[in-house]
């Protein structure tokens, strides 16, 4: 269901209707010396070494009322803002019943009518930089939220 494309330092997340869900961000640890991370990272990639972990951003919430001009009238923004506190609530009540407690959650960079959560993950064991291994490894993780409608 999930589709993994390397672009750097990091990986594109695309559902199967080929449209981005998010972005992976692997954790590569200390890169010395920092002026050659470029090729530090190159080699992790080529040599397939493992991870604990990453960084995933996703879409927490989109609230349909920031774009610039749009005119609205008060059910709008009610119904609008209704939406957005049930979308909350269900990505608080994943975040709890998993215990997620690392995240954060800021204006998304390409929309700013959107929130971003962007989770740390720490996997159970080092999984290889190697796209079918990640793919299993964030694909649990996708699939959960998507169970809950969030993706």
């Amino acid at each position: 269901m999930w589709r993994l494309e390397r672009e750097g330092y990091y990986f594109k997340i695309y559902d199967e209707s080929k449209n981005i869900e998010g972005y992976f961000a692997p954790e590569y640890g200390e890169i010395y010396p920092e002026d050659k991370a470029n090729e530090v990272i190159e080699e992790m990639h080529k040599k397939h070494e493992k991870i604990k972990g990453g960084y995933m951003m996703l879409p927490l919430v989109k609230f349909g009322i920031f774009d610039e001009g749009k005119e609205m009238n008060l059910d709008y923004l009610v119904k609008k803002l209704e939406d957005v506190n049930n979308r909350i609530s269900l990505w608080h009540s994943l975040l709890m019943n998993k215990g997620v407690q690392r995240y954060k959650i800021t204006v998304s960079h390409t929309d700013h009518d959107m929130l971003s959560i962007t989770l740390e993950l720490i996997f159970a064991s080092p999984v290889a930089l190697e796209k079918i291994q990640l793919h299993n490894e964030l694909g649990k993780i996708l699939d959960s939220i998507h169970q809950e409608g969030l993706l």
